[in-house]
């Protein structure tokens, strides 16, 4: 049974990112105890035509605008995926660090997943297909219809992820060294 949201327990805004320079798709999920709730998704769309500078700016800018817009406390993003296309990867790492100053500048805190363990918290299996993630983040969000574009669920998806392990991830970090006198 999940917890009744209070005034010492709201319910956590999770934005999460699937990045990419052409889509990067954005998701955001309220948690509510074990509840989880769709609030909006979109995708920034660039075009190659376009100068690098400003498709990072026109990324920046429009995940900022989310964030602050949905009132996000907590970003789930995904790595970079790597198979052989070093254009591809590049291009993908330079709008994930636009989405990743955007949450910095916002005060997030961040959690980074491979894309296999963003699968396997979804779907139960890291190499799910597109369709099986775009199933499963509908039915886990109680949506009637699936999600898409994809690159929506995907970000939807890495936000659920976040949202399941968010606890181990704080368990695993370091304790902060206290900022009392000296």
């Amino acid at each position: 049974m999940s917890a009744k949201p209070t005034l010492a327990n709201p319910p956590l805004r999770i934005f999460g990112l699937d990045p990419g320079l052409a889509h990067t798709g954005w998701g955001v999920l309220e948690q509510s105890g074990s509840r989880l709730r769709a609030i909006a998704y979109g995708c920034v769309v660039t075009g190659p035509e376009t100068e690098i500078s400003l498709r990072l700016h026109q990324i920046f800018s429009e995940v900022s605008a989310a964030i602050e817009r949905y009132a996000a406390r907590e970003f789930a993003i995904e790595t970079v995926y790597h198979k052989g296309n070093d254009r591809s990867a590049i291009a993908t790492a330079e709008a994930r660090g636009a989405a990743l100053v955007a949450a910095g500048e916002a005060g997030l805190k961040v959690g980074e997943y491979a894309p296999a363990k963003i699968k396997s918290a979804v779907c139960g299996n890291g190499r799910a297909d597109k369709r099986q993630v775009q199933f499963m983040v509908a039915r886990l969000l109680g949506l009637q219809q699936e999600i898409k574009p994809d690159h929506c669920a995907d970000a939807l998806a890495a936000a659920i992820c976040h949202a399941h392990l968010r606890h181990a991830h704080d368990l695993l970090e370091p304790p902060q060294p206290s900022a009392g006198p000296h």
